[in-house]
């Protein structure tokens, strides 16, 4: 399975600063697991229309982080993901939203939501706990002692 990260806001800001430096750290982490990627996008059309040419390659589930979405520990997100890996999913996009949130059409067609908590985070922030997450998830998955549980 290769897992994406995408955002909807400015490219500008991806390769700079501490957060960037996370990101782009636990990314590599990750691909000791799985193939993973990065992409922004301007505004939801262009990242729809994007998810809508990924689907032609099978198996793609998104998610997308939105404060109304469930909230989970890791280890159930590493469930969650282990599940989507083990009944075929190819390719999970894992979405931050543009600065105003996700409409509705948007949460609809979302195959998850998950959200982060209730508090308001930067982009920036949010991209380097989703990373995060998503390195954990993988090593729980795989067993590996990053993850002790607490």
């Amino acid at each position: 399975m290769e897992i994406v990260q995408t955002w909807i806001g400015p490219k500008s800001g991806d390769h700079a600063g501490a957060a960037a430096e996370l990101v782009k750290e636990y990314a590599t982490r990750s691909s000791r697991f799985c193939d993973t990627g990065r992409e922004c996008f301007a505004n939801e059309a262009a990242f729809w229309a994007w998810v809508d040419r990924q689907s032609g390659r099978g198996g793609v589930n998104v998610l997308l982080l939105d404060p109304r979405g469930e909230q989970m520990g890791s280890e159930a997100f590493a469930k969650r993901i282990g599940h989507w890996r083990d009944n075929g999913v190819r390719r999970l996009v894992a979405a931050i939203g543009p600065a105003d949130g996700w409409s509705e059409a948007s949460l609809e067609r979302a195959d998850f939501i998950l959200s982060l908590g209730k508090m308001t985070l930067p982009h920036q922030l949010a991209r380097a706990v989703l990373a995060e997450q998503i390195y954990r998830a993988l090593t729980i998955l795989a067993g590996h002692p990053y993850h002790t549980g607490h």
